[in-house]
């Protein structure tokens, strides 16, 4: 179930060197591994064994991995105390270190197991980034180092989350990178899937914690999943799904629980089997798509009204203006517009912990706004009806909405798009308006 909005640059991955593979059976395969499944030497012999079995099957395989589970905070926290006003280069420096060591423990591991393995990091391979240090967007990867060292039996364990910048000095992507390092390096390479290996066993149709009868869905289409993951679920970081979606990235969102050699099943993709979880894809490769595919919710949200705004032309920029220039994403957005035509009543959501900033830009910028109250509350939740299957059915938004009235839930805003229809409520209403949606769309596992 997944979690934030970006945006992704144009990537030139080169794959001029790139052959396909010689033998149909035979796949080449990017594994991700995140901080809690390599939390100890335990868990790295975990998945070490789940390697083993993709490499013993043939397969051409690249592990891309984490930071163990809290060595990333700890090197956050090391760094700050170090000092508050810290280079954002010797920021990279230090804390892409995490991923450096569990790169180096699993090909140790891997070694012992006999399987052929060499660590490699984001500037050995290369991975160009930007200059953004701290939070770099990958520019470029050159696979055929990669792709050589397969032609020689090699598996390759790559350290997620970093890169190399143009002044020549490590760059780290931010939190959650390693999910786009892992898809990106999968681009490169022109692999025929990317395994994302988590603590849950695949993308379900909400959060099984609200409501107990989710189930677990076998394909979402990238645009799905793209809109999941920016509206609070927390599976995939957006990057990874627009990169995917982009590059024609298959991904498989799989649990690193299951035993090693659990089974396997065969999708006829041409991508030898595919691991159980949820593979992410193209739509076109949904033969059966539901009119709505999931229910998303996020509490990360704050809610503004400014009351009796003057309506005039330039009001929407005087209200907004600020707020981008003080870096505060703006979501949902409402305008009522007076009787006498004079005024206008303007609601807008905002990240819940950009809120009491947001009220202080608009006090600040009250003179050229021109309203006569602000006012706002942090105690809101954004529910969401995903589907692409929304695109050619009508009465879907109708029938939410009439839903939620029969609960006595109240909605404060509205927003829409072709795949998408989300709401604001109260948030002591968040569990009864998603288990009412998830039922009213039959979505509950029979």
């Amino acid at each position: 179930y997944l979690g934030a909005r970006g945006c992704t640059p144009r990537v030139r991955y080169p794959v001029s060197s790139i052959k396909p593979l010689p033998d149909p059976a035979m796949a080449r395969i990017v594994m991700k591994f995140g901080g809690t499944s390599v939390a100890d030497i335990g868990r790295i012999r975990n998945v070490a064994r789940h390697v083993k079995r993709e490499f013993d099957a043939g397969h051409e395989v690249a592990v891309v991995v984490s930071a163990m589970a809290g060595f990333t905070n700890q090197l956050v926290g090391w760094t700050r105390e170090a000092s508050a006003l810290h280079d954002a280069r010797e920021y990279d420096s230090v804390v892409a270190a995490g991923e450096q060591i569990t790169a180096g423990l699993l090909a140790i591991v891997l070694q012992e197991m006999g399987v052929p393995a060499r660590s490699w990091l984001g500037w050995q391979i290369p991975i160009r980034t930007d200059s953004s240090h701290g939070a770099a967007r990958i520019a470029e990867i050159d696979g055929s180092v990669l792709i050589e060292r397969f032609g020689q039996g090699q598996v390759a364990v790559v350290a997620g989350f970093q890169g190399i910048a143009p002044d020549n000095r490590i760059a780290t992507l931010g939190r959650g990178g390693s999910d786009t390092s892992a898809v990106a390096i999968a681009a490169a390479l022109s692999a025929d899937r990317c395994d994302i290996y988590t603590d849950v066993d695949g993308v379900y149709t909400t959060d099984p914690r609200i409501v107990p009868n989710a189930r677990r869905l076998e394909r979402v289409a990238y645009e799905e999943m793209l809109e999941m993951a920016s509206l609070g679920a927390k599976v995939l970081q957006v990057r990874s799904v627009e990169l995917a979606m982009v590059h024609g990235v298959r991904t498989c969102v799989r649990s690193s629980c299951d035993a090693p050699d659990a089974p396997q099943f065969n999708d006829g993709a041409g991508a030898g089997n595919l691991p159980p979880g949820t593979l992410i894809c193209d739509e076109d490769e949904i033969v059966e798509k539901q009119i709505v595919t999931g229910i998303a919710f996020s509490k990360d949200e704050a809610k503004i009204t400014l009351r009796r705004v003057a309506d005039k032309p330039g009001v929407a920029a005087r209200v907004f203006v600020p707020l981008a220039e003080s870096n505060i994403n703006v979501d949902m957005i409402v305008q009522n517009v007076s009787a006498d035509g004079g005024h206008t009543d303007m609601t807008f959501t905002v990240p819940r912990a950009d809120f009491d900033r947001a009220l202080g830009v608009i006090r600040a910028a009250s003179d050229e706004i021109e309203y006569e109250e602000v006012s706002g509350s942090a105690d809101v939740v954004k529910v969401s009806v995903i589907g692409i299957g929304m695109r050619s059915h009508a009465g879907v938004a109708a029938q939410c909405f009439q839903a939620l009235a029969e609960k006595g839930i109240n909605i404060q805003a509205i927003t829409t798009s072709e795949i998408k229809i989300s709401i604001l409520i109260d948030a002591a209403y968040t569990e009864l308006a998603v288990r009412t949606l998830h039922s009213l769309y039959g979505l509950d596992t029979h």
